[in-house]
């Protein structure tokens, strides 16, 4: 197995807890539209794109759309997160980031950022996480969501090293479903019986060293 040389990380629930503002937003907008949006039908919609996110609510309601108006809705209820995300502080870091990030730095491996959301670089300078990150692979840089590995694979070639020298730190399925068609090994953060084709699964990333890192790697 190939050493360890990067770190990519998802943001949404690896790094901070946006999750809350997201089902706020979308609850608003579905109701608006005459849908029940629970916090159940929300675990769907982790880790894929804000379109997708809608036509999957439009499915739980039964409703079609043309493709204008989905686009307009999207932007409506980013609008309405945005306004939640600006009030964001470090204090919404989760356990153990800050922490394991540091630890990332000064054993020299690199860290790039791969998210589904739009919004990653306002979030990360928001909680002034910025500073870690050597390069950002979010909505905007990529064509295709999660499984798809590209998101990935583009944060391995911003970062100069192999699929196979990089770890994924996920909480959603699709993004470790992505880590893996990429070739990569994967730490899933949240539930094992959720996260079941990660190499290994951590509460949170106060779990994580970067001696376990490296174990990972060996044993992979």
């Amino acid at each position: 197995m190939s050493p360890i040389k990067a770190c990519l990380f998802d943001l949404d629930g690896v790094l901070v807890d946006t999750a809350v503002y997201h089902f706020k937003a979308w609850r608003q907008l579905a109701q608006s539209l005459g849908i029940d949006f629970t916090e159940h039908d929300n675990e769907r919609l982790k880790g894929v794109s804000r379109v997708r996110s809608l036509e999957i609510i439009l499915e739980i309601g039964g409703k079609t759309l043309p493709q204008e108006q989905i686009l307009a809705l999207c932007e409506q209820k980013n609008s309405e997160y945005l306004l939640d995300v600006a009030k964001m502080t470090p204090e919404e870091i989760l356990p153990g980031v800050v922490d394991f990030l540091q630890a990332l730095k000064a054993e020299g491996l690199k860290i790039a950022l791969g998210s589904a959301s739009k919004n990653a670089q306002l979030i990360l300078e928001r909680t002034q996480l910025l500073p870690y990150f050597e390069a950002i692979i979010d909505g905007r840089h990529v064509v295709n969501g999660k499984p798809d590995p590209e998101v990935f694979l583009k944060g391995a070639e911003a970062l100069g090293v192999l699929p196979e020298e990089c770890v994924v730190f996920e909480d959603a399925l699709a993004g470790v479903e992505a880590a893996k068609n990429g070739g990569m090994l994967c730490v899933g953060v949240g539930q094992p019986e959720v996260l079941t084709l990660a190499d290994i699964v951590v509460k949170d990333l106060t779990e994580m060293s970067v001696e376990r890192l490296h174990s990972l790697a060996q044993k992979g």
